[in-house]
């Protein structure tokens, strides 16, 4: 059997808080999916990887010229919404992030590597920017990528589904919340 891991993308205020800095009208369509996979996860046993974008206050960070100061550790925007997080269920861990993909300069290929992980299905925000750079680097790390449909999506819905054709041609597969599930099971 294909060991899996759940990788849930930015679940946070800044996103999908109406007071969030970076909130977008679709974002809280994710967040019932989002939990959704999260229950199977622990239900199964599966390893739940939660992904937080998080910068430090009043220092240089290569994100801002692209991107205003956000989630800054320890505020607001930089918490988990509500239902998304560590909360001392078995089996999951945090992993903190300050650029756009899961996998940049974290630990998390090599945690998954020692936990015999093959398979990551993954969740969250936004598809075209730190969901797709997360399912890259899981691919050019050599994991077999699962990025689902209903669990994902951006304040750019033409380029959230560019990115998915992108993953499905290029990447892995995009799959519909049950198969998701079924492959969390």
């Amino acid at each position: 059997m294909t060991q899996t891991a759940l990788i849930l993308v930015d679940m946070q205020n800044s996103f999908l808080h109406p007071d969030g800095e970076n909130f977008y009208p679709a974002a809280p369509e994710v967040v019932a999916p989002c939990l959704e996979l999260l229950e199977a996860a622990v239900a199964s046993g599966a390893i739940i990887v939660h992904v937080c974008d998080r910068h430090r206050e009043g220092f240089a960070d290569f994100e801002q010229p692209r991107l205003p100061v956000h989630c800054v550790t320890g505020g607001f925007n930089a918490a988990f919404f509500e239902g998304f997080g560590p909360a001392n269920r078995p089996n999951e861990i945090q992993i903190t992030k300050r650029r756009y993909s899961a996998f940049f300069a974290t630990d998390l290929a090599l945690f998954l590597f020692e936990q015999g992980i093959e398979r990551v299905v993954i969740g969250g925000v936004k598809t075209n920017v730190c969901v797709r750079a997360t399912a890259t680097d899981a691919f050019g790390n050599g994991f077999e990528v699962n990025v689902v449909r209903e669990a994902v999506n951006s304040n750019r819905p033409h380029l959230s589904e560019a990115s998915l054709e992108d993953v499905e041609r290029y990447i892995g597969k995009v799959v519909d919340l049950d198969t998701a599930k079924g492959l969390l099971a």
